[in-house]
């Protein structure tokens, strides 16, 4: 039975390639689907795509007094809106659509995209993470239909709520045509996509590029951090080698990460939710067939001893980081395999497999 399901999210939609897949997804089920999000000063007109799209313009563009409206305007929006089912994303989010599913009597969702209480930029601001962890209480208390991006999350969830979370990871579509490299390009191009946050492994990865020759970093994303590593690129004299490239929309990214050689998906070990983390490059390196550098926490190490697509590192040391990516470049064979390794695991982990588990939720509901 088709329903009208609606989700809610604080980004600007265009780079949300979860929200693609899973909304997506749900409409090719026979679902109306709506995914509101928010509109920024710099935003991007929005592609079409097979779901509705809506963005709510605020005044503030961060910090709690940006929550604290976007909140609210999502709550007087929604009073506009129909729907069978509201999905609530992540806690910034969650409130609103919560409020709206219980003034309605009809079902709700949660997707937990992080483990949003402890990422580092919230723990390390007592107040702030009070806030946050007293709405993770209320919230996750309360979900009955939860689902959130790797089985470490779920269990915390699980061990601190007794709420059950269903695992649907980051994992990208079912790629046409996907080949191992060989061996690196000259210059070798290392490349990170995601946002520019506290605890991705930028500054020491940029530090890192002092002791690589014959090497470039591409940095594809923005955020907060953006002002820091533009100052510290040219504090160490690092232009020519380090590069910022701006945002790009999914479907670019696609054809440009295989042309890189290395992709990084690194992060501090400060808070839980970096240390029991399954980012979604990670996948996309995977699907894109190059090697990457990653953490050996938990759920990297746990794919990696089955897929072989990584080159682990236990510190966010520049040092180390200068060694691992040194050790893949003057290495053919061994860039080779882990090349070629992410060609298996491409083909058994894919958004076609994951979105099974995702529809048999919302067809249950």
């Amino acid at each position: 039975m088709s329903k009208r399901i609606v989700f809610a999210v604080t980004n600007d939609l265009s780079f949300d390639q979860r929200m693609h897949r899973i909304c997506s997804a749900l409409q090719a089920e026979g679902n109306e689907v709506l995914l509101i999000g928010r509109k920024r000063k710099q935003s991007i007109p929005l592609k079409q795509r097979n779901f509705q799209q809506h963005r709510i313009k605020c005044w503030f563009e961060s910090g709690k007094l940006f929550y604290l409206e976007y909140n609210l305007r999502l709550l007087l929006y929604l009073t506009s809106v129909k729907s069978d089912v509201y999905g609530a994303v992540d806690l910034d989010a969650a409130l609103p659509m919560y409020m709206h599913a219980q003034r309605n009597g009809k079902p709700w969702t949660f997707d937990a995209h992080e483990y949003f209480s402890e990422l580092e930029e919230v723990i390390t601001r007592p107040l702030v993470h009070w806030v946050w962890k007293t709405v993770e209480r209320f919230i996750v208390r309360r979900a009955k239909h939860a689902y959130t991006i790797s089985e470490s999350y779920a269990q915390q969830f699980k061990a601190q709520y007794g709420t059950n979370f269903q695992v649907i990871r980051n994992v990208p579509k079912k790629q046409e045509h996907i080949a191992s490299k060989q061996q690196p390009t000259q210059p070798a191009i290392i490349i990170y996509q995601g946002a520019l946050n506290i605890g991705r492994g930028l500054e020491a990865s940029i530090m890192a590029m002092h002791e690589l020759g014959g090497a470039e970093l591409h940095i594809y994303g923005d955020g907060p951090i953006k002002p820091q590593l533009e100052h510290l690129i040219k504090k160490e004299k690092l232009t020519v080698k380090v590069k910022l490239m701006g945002t790009r929309i999914p479907e670019e990214l696609r054809t440009i990460t295989p042309k890189a050689d290395i992709g990084l998906t690194l992060f501090s070990e400060n808070g839980f939710h970096h240390q029991h983390s399954l980012a979604n490059r990670f996948f996309d390196y995977i699907h894109a067939g190059i090697p990457q550098l990653c953490m050996a926490y938990p759920e990297y190490h746990r794919f990696n001893e089955t897929y072989k697509v990584a080159h682990e590192i236990n510190t966010l040391e520049p040092d180390e980081i200068a060694r691992a990516i040194q050790a893949l470049l003057s290495n053919p064979s061994y860039y080779q395999q882990l090349s070629e390794a992410t060609l298996a695991a491409a083909l058994v982990h894919h958004w076609e497999a994951e979105s099974e588990r995702l529809i048999y939720i919302y067809r249950s509901l």
